[in-house]
Formats: C-alpha cells, sequence, structure tokens
C-alpha cells in the first residue's frame, strides 16, 4: 500500500475524531489509529525496497556502460592493429581511437554520476518523507498521551 495512502487515511481519522469541548484535543478510535499505524510499517520497507530496485538499476546501466566502453575499445584496438602502414592513415586511426575511447569513458562517468545524482534525490525525497511521517506520528502520540491523563 501507498505510504501517501496511509497519511491520508490517518489524517483523515483524526478529522473525523470527536473534538473535547474548549481544546484542540480530540477522541481517536485507538483500533483504527494502531492499525493504520501497523499498515505503515509495512508499507515502509516496500518504499525501501524500491529505493533498493534504483539502485540495482543503476549497477545495471554502469555496467552496460562499462561493457559499451570496453566494446568501443576493442573495436578501436583492432581497428588500429589492421592498419600496417605508418603514416597520415594511421595517426588519424589512433587519434579517432583514442577519441572514441575517451567519449566511451566520458559517458560512462556522465551516466554513472547521472544515475548517482537519481539515486540521491530518490533517497533524499524518500528521508524527508519518512521524517515527515515519523513526526505526524508521534505528535499523534503526544496529543493522544496528553488525552489520557485529562480523560481520567
Amino acid at each position: 500500500m501507498d505510504i501517501l495512502h496511509l497519511v491520508d487515511r490517518l489524517e483523515e481519522l483524526l478529522n473525523q475524531s470527536r473534538p473535547f469541548l474548549w481544546t484542540h484535543n480530540v477522541f481517536v478510535d485507538e483500533d483504527r489509529m494502531l492499525d493504520i499505524i501497523d499498515q505503515m510499517r509495512v508499507a515502509i520497507p516496500d518504499e525501501v525496497k524500491k529505493a533498493q530496485q534504483l539502485l540495482a538499476q543503476r549497477d545495471r546501466v554502469l555496467a552496460q556502460s562499462q561493457e559499451e566502453a570496453n566494446r568501443t575499445l576493442a573495436i578501436a584496438r583492432e581497428k588500429s592493429e589492421q592498419l600496417v602502414e605508418r603514416d597520415a592513415i594511421v595517426q588519424a586511426a589512433q587519434a579517432r581511437a583514442e577519441q572514441i575511447t575517451s567519449q566511451a569513458y566520458l559517458e560512462a562517468e556522465n551516466t554513472r554520476k547521472e544515475a548517482d545524482g537519481y539515486v540521491v534525490d530518490t533517497l533524499t525525497r524518500l528521508e524527508m518523507e519518512l521524517d515527515r511521517y515519523l513526526t505526524q506520528v508521534r505528535n499523534g502520540i503526544r496529543t493522544l498521551q496528553n488525552e489520557n491523563p485529562k480523560s481520567e
């Protein structure tokens, strides 16, 4: 279940709760609140799994980039070995092979940086969401604990 949906349900539960007279406190259905919190505990690991999947996807992209760079390098070496003559054609081929190699490494590094940036952004957003949910849950608990002494 989506963690944002659970937060919406928690908020809805608070909005539907009966208020104490002359206070900002409300009566909350404890069973419903605990049920939502339990569902949140289940949903949070799913968000972590999604982040792990992103990391795995990044690793696959990096591996593909490295493989492509190796193939390009092998092609460049093969082409340079086929050229026997040491004239302008040979020098041009060597320059092109170096250019292809450099470009492949640059592309692999750029892909690596983009994947790392994407993962950092995603994990940062997840951290902020989790922090927000934790704050909301703590506020709910604090509110419930503050209400218990008043009701006794």
